[in-house]
């Protein structure tokens, strides 16, 4: 009897009551290495405002952009991004939990974009709050603490040494 209930349970009312994930937007910013031009870029990674840990902006998808822009926007704000006069170009998307000032966690898929960094502003909305700090993939790698979006960084850092190609 209980096999019957944990089977309904798992295979019809659990599915009822899950959330599909939230979307929300993340920028792979990036920069030719000053030291090393034409090795692999350096990426852009910003501390959390609540836990400090390293991670990349991001943020919801904003009404009236598009979600490439939508990133640019959350680039600007959190880190002062100035980026290069290109799009966004698609890059990936990881697996995330956002806490929410409630203090529950939410399942969230982050589309990444990457985004050439032409300049960091001095000035920018977050100034204060947030460090940034350039990494080689391989470090970002190291630094920040989902997989997926660990993996994401290494596999840009792989197949972009200009950072010029969408990854599949």
């Amino acid at each position: 009897m209980s096999k019957l209930f944990s089977g309904l349970w798992n295979q019809i009312l659990k599915p009822m009551f899950r959330r599909p994930p939230r979307r929300q937007v993340a920028a792979l910013c990036w920069r030719e290495p000053a030291s090393a031009p034409g090795s692999a870029p350096e990426v852009l990674l910003i501390s959390s405002r609540g836990t400090g840990r390293w991670i990349l902006p991001k943020g919801w998808p904003i009404r009236g952009l598009d979600l490439p822009r939508s990133a640019l926007q959350e680039a600007w704000e959190e880190a002062g991004v100035i980026p290069v006069d290109a799009p966004a170009v698609p890059v990936g998307r990881f697996a995330s939990r956002k806490v929410s000032d409630s203090g529950l966690a939410e399942p969230s898929e982050v589309a990444v974009f990457s985004a050439q960094v032409l300049a960091l502003a001095d000035d920018y909305p977050e100034l204060g709050q947030r460090q940034r700090r350039w990494a080689s993939p391989d470090e970002a790698a190291e630094l920040v603490d989902e997989a997926g979006l660990a993996e994401l960084i290494l596999e840009f850092g792989r197949r972009h040494p200009s950072g010029s190609r969408a990854v599949g």
